[in-house]
């Protein structure tokens, strides 16, 4: 019995080390910024920029866990993905859905739970989901 938890804890590890040769989710040079919206306030870029730009922007900070697969995987897997659905940093290249993103916002959706356990200041009020809501809604229609 001690001889196989020797060698599943053995297995583990050597695991471990070799999955961190995995390049899937080590790139973390953002792309460059093309362009911005023109904000309707500089509380709506301070509130965007707490909850939504590291995975809607191409100014992701990528913090020290990105770095260590398979988190990694999973950090970049939902960057790619948020970067595909709004990205402000490639301002008038996408199509953007406005209502979409005020719902999401107000139902809670976004920001993303598992986001919100290493990032509690992107954690809103009621009061800064409102805001955020309209401040992208009057944003995005100009």
């Amino acid at each position: 019995m001690k001889k196989n938890l020797v060698k599943i804890i053995v297995t583990l590890i050597v695991l471990a080390v070799a999955i961190q040769l995995v390049p899937y989710g080590k790139d973390h040079n953002n792309p460059a910024v093309v362009a911005e919206p023109n904000w309707d306030s500089p509380e709506t870029k301070a509130l965007y920029d707490t909850a939504c730009a590291d995975c809607h922007s191409n100014d992701t900070i990528w913090p020290w866990y990105s770095n260590i697969a398979p988190v990694s995987w999973l950090v970049q897997h939902d960057v790619e993905e948020g970067r595909e659905h709004l990205n402000t940093s490639l301002w008038g290249q996408q199509e953007i859905e406005t209502d979409k993103i005020s719902e999401v916002i107000l139902e809670g959706e976004m920001p993303m739970r598992v986001y919100l356990i290493t990032h509690p200041e992107a954690k809103l009020t009621q009061v800064e989901k409102d805001a955020l809501a309209q401040g992208l809604l009057a944003t995005f229609s100009r």
